[in-house]
């Protein structure tokens, strides 16, 4: 998993056909996906239940791109290794899941991911100056976690912003998590990020049988940032 700055599309399964996630995810990743994002809720944490590590490790061999794992769970340090073996490439955590986001960092990285750092809508920026050197992706939370479909929350513009600055040339994606259209990619991308998560908005009109509105829709979203 090589670091760049283009900007790339992870689409949210959370958004796909539950009762056919490999087929999905191939689907995708063939109409131009780069990533593939996966929300891990455990109701506690946030209002809502998802996958587990069986599931991920079930949609491992179907994903030829990133597996992206999103942990909106707390506590999360019991379950790294899980994860880890289920196969993710990137697992993310947030900063408000628990009162050591450091040690749960160095976990993650301890266990062969890539060690993500997620920021819900009403966390500012400063409280991971110190944690720079110990993550390889920030994401930014657009909507409340919890549900897909929400509206993006304009105030987070000005956050990618800042973040942007205090990375400075560390090799540290920037990810966009809620909301993301033709319309605030743009937005988000002049701001600094380069991994936009989008559910609805790269799924809506297709399916496994008739998947070209699938890329239709990724390219819509990358021809916005251009």
């Amino acid at each position: 998993m090589s670091f760049d700055r283009s900007v790339k599309i992870a689409p949210s399964i959370l958004s796909a056909d539950f009762a056919n996630f490999g087929a999905e995810i191939e689907a995708v990743e063939a109409q131009g996906a780069d990533w593939i994002h996966v929300d891990v809720m455990d109701g506690h944490f946030v209002p809502n239940l998802t996958f587990g590590p069986p599931l991920c490790a079930a949609i491992r061999k179907h994903i030829n791109t990133v597996m992206d794992v999103h942990l909106m769970i707390s506590p999360v340090d019991p379950y790294i290794e899980a994860f880890a073996d289920a196969g993710a490439d990137v697992l993310t955590a947030h900063l408000e899941a628990g009162p050591h986001i450091h040690r749960t960092l160095q976990a993650i990285r301890g266990a062969g991911c890539k060690a993500g750092l997620a920021l819900n809508p009403g966390t500012g920026v400063e409280d991971i100056d110190y944690l720079l050197d110990m993550v390889d992706l920030i994401c930014v939370m657009t909507v409340n976690p919890g549900f897909g479909g929400q509206k993006f929350i304009h105030s987070q513009v000005e956050k990618v912003r800042k973040l942007r600055s205090m990375i400075g040339d560390r090799p540290i994606h920037i990810e966009i998590d809620g909301g993301i259209t033709p319309e605030t990619a743009p937005l988000m991308a002049a701001a600094g990020a380069d991994v936009l998560v989008a559910g609805s908005a790269v799924f809506k009109g297709g399916s496994v049988q008739n998947p070209a509105p699938y890329g239709e829709n990724i390219r819509a979203i990358k021809a916005s940032v251009v």
